[in-house]
């Protein structure tokens, strides 16, 4: 069992190249486990083959919405990689209108979406959805696939956004942007427990005390100490209800 569960990370990027066996050796000793998420085939390919060499690692396959304009979403390729057994979800997948134009770009992202969504009910897995500015066209979307589950991944949305989302069934992560700005608290102080996860999104964002720096998974813990913080609660309740949350997506069969 974790101590920790970072539930969104790109340790497939080049950033870590140089450091690589530095960064599993501090994950591990801080007893974190993560999900290597990726953006396109090719990084999602990496995130697998992370997957299959390190039992704290497990792989998240997908296309993101605007990373790449250009890249669809190849079927038979993912195919493949989803045969493994430590693939346990579709994405990062979504919509963002903050990179590009919603009038322009609209129809493209929402097929690939759908796609992606579709790809995921076929195989029995939730989707981890990257949502920016597009929380309304997202929370319609998934309104018309009743049976998706999923995480909305980097969540910072309105309280009452977050709550539909927990109404269809889906989970928030929060990543360590909540150790230096408040604009969420109320949210985490008002949802179920149950309802979060955590994320780091490295190498994103890091979060206090390392702000300004390349973030890793390890670093997840200062997420799960700000959350017990802003609820109130005991710092041991939470960190094991938050590994168990994860655990239940780990474990996801619809």
């Amino acid at each position: 069992m974790p101590k920790y569960f970072d539930i969104h990370s790109h340790l497939n990027f080049l950033d870590y190249e140089k450091d690589w066996d530095e960064v599993i050796a501090r994950m591990r000793g801080a007893g974190t486990h993560t999900i290597v998420v990726g953006t396109d085939y090719e990084s999602s390919k990496k995130a697998v083959e992370l997957a299959d060499k390190y039992p704290e690692i497990y792989a998240c396959i997908g296309v993101h919405p605007v990373d790449n304009p250009s890249q669809v979403f190849e079927k038979e390729k993912f195919e493949e990689l989803a045969k493994h057994s430590k693939v346990i979800a579709i994405g990062e997948c979504g919509m963002d209108f903050f990179h590009q134009d919603k009038t322009q770009d609209f129809e493209r992202q929402k097929k690939l979406f759908e796609t992606q969504i579709e790809f995921a009910l076929e195989h029995g897995k939730p989707v981890m959805v990257h949502a920016r500015d597009s929380y309304a066209e997202i929370l319609e979307i998934i309104g018309n696939y009743p049976n998706l589950r999923g995480n909305i991944h980097f969540f910072a949305g309105t309280l009452d956004e977050a709550r539909r989302f927990i109404e269809r069934g889906f989970t928030l992560s929060f990543t360590g942007v909540i150790t230096f700005v408040g604009a969420y608290d109320e949210i985490i102080k008002s949802v179920p427990l149950e309802s979060i996860m955590t994320e780091t999104d490295a190498p994103f964002v890091a979060p206090v005390p390392y702000r300004g720096k390349r973030n890793e998974p390890s670093y997840v813990k200062e997420v799960v100490k700000r959350i017990a913080e802003i609820r109130g609660e005991d710092f041991e309740t939470v960190r094991q209800t938050l590994v168990e949350n994860a655990l239940r997506m780990i474990m996801y069969e619809s």
